[in-house]
């Protein structure tokens, strides 16, 4: 029991602490989801939000990026499909971004990602380490058919 109250502390420090990081003078933080014992956030419409999640993102042990290749630079996407599993095989989070950005509070441990956007899925494998953050960015290459929605550039 006592390493639950810990492991609970440690984790309600950290979204503390990352919470004035996601507000903004000009847009609303993205509301915190739980999942089991995942809990994430997602969002980066509008260039004041998605500063907001730059400026958070070393406070969660994971950060997601979609992308979409485009010229003259890439562009965020929004509405993608994510799966997170455990080394066991079985999904810890299951949803689906509100942006281009995705923070997942999730304890050390080896992870693989799906994520699927307008039909295709990339995959992605990542270590989670205490005190360490992994970034993992998922760049789909551009159709002739129309897509998903579009929130904005990459640079």
């Amino acid at each position: 029991m006592k390493s639950r109250l810990t492991i609970a502390t440690i984790f309600a420090g950290g979204l503390l602490a990352a919470a004035p990081a996601l507000a903004t003078d000009s847009a609303m933080p993205p509301a915190l989801q739980t999942q089991g014992t995942v809990s994430y956030v997602s969002g980066g419409i509008g260039e004041d939000q998605s500063d907001a999640f730059k400026r958070a993102a070393a406070e969660y042990p994971l950060e997601l990026l979609f992308a979409r290749q485009a010229t003259p630079r890439d562009e965020y996407l929004a509405d993608v499909r994510v799966t997170i599993c455990d080394r066991a095989g079985n999904p810890v989070l299951e949803t689906i971004s509100a942006g281009p950005f995705l923070l997942a509070n999730l304890p050390a441990g080896k992870y693989s990602i799906d994520a699927e956007y307008n039909g295709e899925r990339k995959h992605q494998s990542v270590d989670i380490h205490n005190g360490k953050h992994r970034r993992a960015v998922f760049v789909w290459p551009t159709r002739d058919e129309p897509a998903a929605p579009v929130v904005g550039s990459t640079q």
